[in-house]
């Protein structure tokens, strides 16, 4: 969630006048760690996942589930367990760490040290990752439990959703009309970015989701739950004056975008050339795999046409003006900006040959004085477009403690910009004074609701990763059309509905699969008749995939001809005999690593969970959820998840969590559930209820 600066904030008004100060210092960071990183190489593969919880508390007399606002006890308790647990830690996991979020409900976990490649490094994920939800939950009240849950179903409802209750008529950074200030973890950069975000923006930040129209859903929906009268804040007619849509879901707040919890990784590159190939490569990854993990189709009590988080947290912290909306013309702002600063890439940034200038097709705007900095220190065009479009964002939080920094020992200014653009995916330069290397993170996936899904999730994306370098792939395909599949991606059961552009070919020489893979430095296929000898951990060190001789560059085709429209089955799995699919390119990949029978088992029933989602064997868990309303006994057919419905909901996933509950219809039959490493169950159940 950003830098989490000790100092005072200072309010909108007072900050930005600090804006070009930080833009000119972060650009001076930003160079400063170029210059003494950008020929640096040789860094081994290490990555980690990030998995966000919602700390929920069960009241089974009243049939309630709410969040619990326990946050910095939780964590201080946490923080004071892990300083005492390594010599407890099992020894294939390493002692975890635990952060705040935005929300006061919400934990953020991560591994103790990175994963490398290495094949035990792979198939620990899943059990690192219980590790760390067990150990979560051992130190929660008896009626709470960390839950894997991308948005909570009655988020802002009336009535009591939280533990303890607040009134949102205290909203005093949001002027929310449904969220109290007491859902923001108090952290002075979270009300402060809430507010700076209002304030600039010169209105509260309005999200509408279209509502799932069910056979007794009145036409046209008036929201009865909007207190459309309410005269607390200045912005409260907002609502009834036009931001508030009929037939959709309103809300008015950032918390609930950035209330949400999802799954995210980052690599390190060995190299800055590396990282921006694979940055590159997995961008149109992006939409693909956000559809398959689709998990959020409740919002605010009611059932959403959508399965999607991605739109609500764009819109949750969009803090552009009117003028930068083009909804007036512009005056004193710089740019017409298209997207929040919340939304997906603009901007493909290697400078290989593969990468056309036709991909990067759509309207990105770029500080034209940053730009030609940026050159004239040596960087080149793509790169420095992209740091130029990263900066036409404003600072949103400014300290007035950490205003004037050494521009070679700190990279506060750069990181104040650059983690304030959350986008699909995330180019993240070394940190300050550190052994790190250049990193790519991946955010577009949900949150899954078992350790085992989101394990599958992080090895196949780890696996494609290397396949991609490792073959020399190409997914290229224009801007607009990954604009549009991240559209697609969002709307209701778009794994088994949609269609998505993707490209053909994806072999960068235009070879065939088989001669590609045959070629590459990884490949187990013999040559001269010799088996070449097999990996045996993910490497990290990859050559340029060199330009195709006798003037094939001029003679390309267009790139309308490029890609299709193919289903996420087609994507996933293949289509004919020329396009293998991403799960396809991952066992090719595996073909060349010394992979025993025993640990290809397992990475298999990861793949497995994958495919059968991908061919519509296995629901989403957005499709399971809205089936699972849809078929309680006290559903009316209105679109209301009400509260019973909501516990009852909850209540079914812990269960599945901990594999007491079957549901074929989303999990495999040999699921098993969060079974710790010593073969007992994670939850003790009866214990908590």
């Amino acid at each position: 969630m950003g830098l989490l600066a000790l100092g005072t904030p200072l309010p909108w008004d007072e900050a930005k006048k600090y804006a070009d100060h930080v833009r000119w210092h972060g650009i001076t960071q930003f160079l400063h760690l170029y210059n003494r990183h950008k020929d640096r190489r040789g860094f081994e593969l290490l990555w980690g996942d990030e998995i966000e919880y919602m700390v929920v508390a069960f009241d089974s007399e009243k049939r309630n589930a709410k969040l619990s606002l326990r946050q910095q006890e939780i964590l201080a308790k946490l923080s004071l367990v892990v300083e005492g647990i390594d010599a407890d830690c099992p020894d294939h996991i390493s002692v975890p760490k635990f952060h705040p979020e935005y929300g006061r409900y919400m934990l953020e976990s991560t591994p103790g040290s990175p994963y490398t490649g290495s094949i035990p490094d792979l198939l620990s994920v899943e059990s690192n990752m219980r590790y760390r939800r067990n150990l979560a939950n051992k130190h929660l009240k008896a009626n709470e439990i960390p839950m894997s849950f991308t948005s909570f179903p009655r988020h802002g409802t009336p009535g009591q959703f939280t533990e303890p209750y607040y009134d949102p008529a205290d909203a005093v950074s949001s002027h929310s009309l449904f969220l109290p200030e007491e859902i923001t973890n108090p952290h002075a950069r979270f009300p402060t970015l809430t507010a700076n975000i209002r304030r600039r923006r010169g209105s509260k930040v309005a999200i509408n989701l279209p509502l799932f129209f069910d056979k007794n859903t009145p036409r046209p929906f008036i929201d009865p739950t909007v207190p459309w009268d309410r005269s607390i804040y200045p912005e409260d007619s907002e609502a009834k004056n036009g931001a508030a849509l009929p037939d959709h879901i309103y809300m008015d707040a950032m918390g609930f975008g950035m209330g949400c919890c999802c799954l995210q990784l980052t690599f390190q590159a060995c190299d800055i050339s590396d990282a921006r190939r694979l940055y590159d490569g997995l961008i149109p990854v992006g939409p693909i795999l956000l559809a398959l993990t689709a998990a959020s189709p409740l919002w605010r009590g009611y059932l959403a046409d959508v399965d999607c988080r991605w739109n609500v947290i764009a819109g949750s912290v969009d803090d552009r003006t009117e003028e930068e909306r083009g909804l007036k013309p512009l005056k004193d702002n710089r740019f017409r900006i298209p997207k929040s600063r919340y939304d997906s890439v603009d901007l493909y940034i290697s400078n290989d040959w593969m990468n056309r200038p036709e991909y990067n097709d759509t309207y990105a705007p770029y500080d034209e004085a940053i730009l030609n900095r940026l050159k004239e220190n040596g960087i080149d065009d793509l790169l420095a477009k992209h740091i130029a479009h990263l900066f036409i964002r404003d600072p949103l939080v400014v300290f007035s403690e950490t205003i004037d920094q050494d521009d070679t020992t700190s990279t506060d200014h750069f990181e104040n910009i650059q983690s304030t653009n959350w986008q699909t995916m995330r180019f993240k330069p070394p940190p300050a004074n550190s052994d790190i290397g250049w990193r790519v993170e991946f955010r577009s996936m949900e949150v899954q609701m078992t350790d085992f899904e989101n394990a599958a999730f992080a090895l196949f994306v780890v696996l494609l990763s290397r396949a991609i370098l490792t073959f020399g792939l190409t997914f290229y395909i224009p801007i607009s059309k990954v604009d549009e599949n991240m559209q697609r991606a969002q709307l209701r059961d778009a794994a088994r509905s949609q269609k998505f552009f993707f490209r053909k070919d994806v072999y960068a020489l235009g070879h065939s699969g088989s001669s590609s893979s045959a070629s590459s430095p990884g490949s187990s296929s013999p040559v001269d008749g010799v088996p070449r000898r097999k990996d045996k951990k993910l490497r990290n060190c990859f050559p340029p995939v060199p330009p195709p001789e006798n003037g094939f560059l001029n003679h390309r085709k267009s790139v309308s001809e490029e890609y299709e429209e193919m289903t996420l089955e087609e994507i996933m799995n293949g289509k004919g005999d020329n396009f293998p699919g991403l799960i396809g390119l991952v066992w090719a990949y595996l073909d060349t690593l010394d992979v025993s029978v025993d640990e290809m088992t397992k990475i298999k029933k990861y793949l497995d969970l994958i495919r059968m989602r991908s061919k519509g064997d296995l629901q989403t868990p957005a499709s399971w959820m809205r089936n699972f309303v849809r078929s309680h006994p006290s559903y009316k057919f209105d679109s209301v998840v009400s509260q019973e419905i909501n516990y009852d909901l909850l209540k079914a996933v812990e269960e599945i969590e901990r594999g007491v509950r079957r549901e074929p219809n989303l999990l495999p039959l040999d699921y098993t559930g969060s079974v710790d490493d010593h073969g007992s169950i994670g939850l003790d159940y009866q214990a908590n209820y």
